[in-house]
């Protein structure tokens, strides 16, 4: 029985390729669709045969495990993976965790027994020595497992500087950092480092205030600030928020609370979203993430390490960010 490998080597093209044919691509050129398209006629190749390999452990599904799809930057990232799944003849199965260990690892052994072709890992609960020992592809975003297995991440302690600086510059002399939760081994965190190095670097008094849970909502974040942030507001003139949803629900509380943003106190955020590029009051200030490219990057790259794409090494990638002004600073 062809698989979609078999007609990638006849037609002398890559795997994605062939997918995109079947898929009717427009960028493909004539002359490559027809080679295609007669090496799968000449195969009698039909793509329901790929479905019914599983004695060959090939069911073209991504395991993709991430703590809260309903999160707004997850919700994003989650969307371009998904698309470069459809582009590449996959499809994936989304499950969440939903900052729940028991939960991470029952989904890890569904995937295992489903038999995903491999797993894209966006929860960070289990420990490392589970992951390692699972004998599928794994591909991990914002998280450092071991050396043998690589990640995708943005550039967290710059992103972590430039925010910092970006309050200093605008005149802030006490500042307040509001971590995500650092029992987790999160790149991320590497935000609070970039911020306490530039504090010390340019003399600042700072604290620090950590949420302890992963995703949470509006709601959650606004009564996080209520009940562990508020105490620090009178003394503080600057914040460097670990997401843009934390970031609008502290303005929302300062609004509420007869402090103005920015004159009392500046807001910065991260993420980027969509929801931050839509909101627009306020404008949120911001450090960027490429959520495109990360999306994408995680799937090609367990894509490739799936196929055993032996022409190009998979690594681990760390990819840029940027500040984006918006009027909370």
């Amino acid at each position: 029985m062809p698989s979609i490998k078999d007609v990638a080597k006849h037609a002398g093209v890559s795997t994605t390729t062939v997918s995109r044919v079947m898929n009717d691509f427009p960028s493909i050129s004539k002359s490559t669709r027809k080679k295609v398209l007669d090496s799968i006629r000449a195969l009698d190749y039909h793509p329901d045969s790929i479905a019914r390999s599983l004695s060959k452990k090939q069911s073209l599904i991504i395991g993709v495990i991430f703590p809260d799809c309903s999160y707004v930057f997850f919700s994003e990232l989650i969307k371009y993976i998904e698309m470069t799944a459809q582009d590449n003849g996959y499809k994936i199965l989304l499950c969440n965790s939903l900052d729940d260990r028991e939960k991470e690892l029952s989904y890890i052994n569904m995937l295992k027994e489903k038999r995903v072709d491999g797993i894209i890992m966006g929860s960070h609960l289990i420990n490392t020595e589970f992951y390692k020992s699972i004998d599928k592809p794994i591909i991990t975003f914002d998280r450092c497992i071991d050396n043998k297995i690589p990640y995708i991440g943005s550039d967290n302690f710059t992103g972590g500087v430039l925010a910092t600086q970006h309050l200093i510059d605008k005149g802030c002399k006490n500042l307040l950092h509001i971590s995500g939760p650092l029992k987790l081994t999160s790149l991320a965190n590497k935000r609070l480092d970039g911020f306490k190095l530039t504090c010390l670097e340019n003399n600042i008094p700072y604290k620090i205030v950590e949420h302890p849970h992963a995703n949470p909502s509006f709601d959650y974040f606004y009564g996080f600030i209520e009940k562990e942030v508020s105490k620090f507001l009178n003394l503080v003139d600057g914040v460097f928020c670990s997401n843009d949803m934390m970031a609008y629900a502290l303005y929302v509380y300062c609004v509420n609370h007869n402090l103005t943003v920015p004159n009392d106190i500046k807001i910065i955020g991260y993420d980027y979203s969509q929801f931050t590029r839509i909101l627009q009051n306020p404008k949120i200030t911001t450090i960027a993430q490429p959520i495109q490219v990360l999306g994408e990057l995680l799937c090609s790259n367990i894509i490739r390490l799936i196929e055993e794409d032996v022409s190009s090494k998979v690594y681990s990638q760390i990819v840029s960010v940027e500040l984006i002004q918006g009027t909370t600073t």
